[in-house]
């Protein structure tokens, strides 16, 4: 009798062992960043501009982030924090899912439905699928994970489609203003203008695209006595040179022109570069991973950062518009050297406001409410397209370097610099304050 009590806390304990549910695989930071990372390839084959790339960047990482939401107690739900947020639904009948996996799953149909060749995006997803049976997920639970990224993704596309963008093409065509000083297309494809509607679209965190208008741009005047003359001749001087090697290298470094072109004889061939939001979506990348943040968390600064490139894009887009200030490089053209270049080819749309500034500014605000002032990495982003990596001792001095290259690239004035880091730091608190669950003052 003995020997048959003593037998069963055993057969109990292995009973208890050999029931235990297997433990699920994780997924890591570098799961997340590489769907941002195909994205970018995928926006770079297709040409997409860099407000737009900002605004498919938003959708995607929401989609992962309202998964996550739901299943880690440290990430709260968007609903009253971004504009018309909608009460996501979740599939509480869905069982036997790894919401780690259906976050990145949602991520990726999200961007495959956004992208013009989203069918390159399910490819990525397809070998994604693949590693994650190798490392041990099973079918059941990919099948459910799969289910419950649909579902959500459906309905943050919902959200994307009511935001006023497919509108756009049914506006009139923008015409050319011919006023003194106005913008005019520059060579050398004299591209015409880029989203000049974009500031119509629903903003995720601002109370509309004037919530931070700059100061009125330097006014435009002929006059070699003006202060507009005066920022002519600075951007005049700083080309050829009056460039020092250092600051060439930092205006290539920070380039990120998606519509840069070169002669070949009568063609003019597209060469292949990122956006400034795909650049700082690469940088936040790299942040994660050297800081080992979790996977939640990595979700959600992602989320954070793409959500304040696409802000900062819509109210520097009301401003571009709205000032149409002439660029250096027309400018300069017609009232000094007909001879002059920059170094760097002029963007097709209006000069004021720098969009590299502010944009560049709100994600180093956002990435250092995450990281810290003093974070310093190294920026590698653009090596595969022949950029060498620099070094940086935080998210500021990045931020500051991205926006001076624009003048040193000969396409911005000097105010428009000076002023967009003013307005990107404004978005980005906006954006970190919203976030965090402040009220904004």
């Amino acid at each position: 009798m003995k020997k048959l009590l003593m037998l069963i806390p055993a057969c109990g304990l292995f009973a208890m062992i050999s029931c235990s549910p297997k433990k699920q695989p994780e997924l890591t930071n570098q799961d997340v960043s590489k769907v941002v990372g195909h994205m970018t390839s995928v926006m770079i084959h297709d040409v997409i501009n860099p407000p737009l790339a900002a605004r498919f960047f938003a959708y995607t990482c929401l989609a992962g982030y309202e998964v996550v939401a739901e299943n880690d107690k440290q990430t709260n739900s968007m609903r009253g924090v971004l504009n018309q947020y909608p009460d996501i639904k979740h599939p509480k009948q869905n069982t036997g899912y790894n919401y780690q996996l259906s976050a990145v799953l949602a991520m990726f149909e999200t961007s495959a439905r956004l992208l013009p060749s989203g069918t390159l995006m399910l490819g990525y997803e397809s070998s994604f699928i693949d590693s994650c049976k190798n490392i041990g997920f099973s079918s059941e639970v990919i099948d459910s994970s799969k289910s419950y990224a649909k579902t959500i993704s459906k309905q943050i596309l919902a959200y994307a489609k009511a935001d006023g963008y497919r509108k756009i093409n049914n506006y009139p065509r923008y015409k050319l203003k011919q006023t003194p000083g106005s913008w005019d297309l520059t060579p050398p494809a004299y591209m015409l203008p880029v989203e000049p509607y974009f500031n119509t679209i629903r903003p995720m965190t601002l109370d509309s695209a004037a919530q931070f208008v700059p100061d009125a741009p330097i006014p435009f005047s002929t006059d070699k006595n003006s202060t507009f003359y005066k920022y002519l001749q600075m951007s005049y001087a700083k080309s050829g040179n009056g460039l020092k090697q250092e600051e060439k290298d930092i205006a290539n470094f920070w380039d990120c022109n998606p519509f840069a072109v070169q002669n070949d004889g009568h063609m003019l061939i597209g060469l292949k570069k990122i956006s400034p939001g795909a650049h700082w979506m690469g940088i936040t990348a790299i942040a994660c991973k050297q800081a080992k943040v979790n996977f939640s968390k990595t979700v959600q600064i992602n989320t954070a950062v793409a959500i304040g490139l696409l802000d900062g894009f819509i109210c520097c887009w009301e401003d571009k518009y709205r000032t149409n200030r002439i660029r250096p490089e027309t400018a300069i053209r017609r009232y000094i050297d007909p001879h002059w270049k920059p170094l760097l080819q002029t963007p097709p749309f209006p000069e004021y406001i720098s969009g590299h500034s502010v944009v560049s500014s709100t994600a180093a605000v956002i990435l250092t409410h995450y990281f810290g002032d003093n974070f310093k990495y190294t920026d590698d982003v653009e090596v595969s397209y022949g950029i060498p990596p620099r070094h940086f001792s935080s998210f500021t001095q990045a931020a500051k370097e991205a926006a001076i290259s624009r003048f040193w690239g000969g396409i911005h004035f000097m105010d428009a610099i000076d002023n967009g880091i003013i307005q990107g730091n404004k978005v980005g608190n906006l954006v970190v304050a919203k976030m965090s669950g402040q009220k904004k003052s």
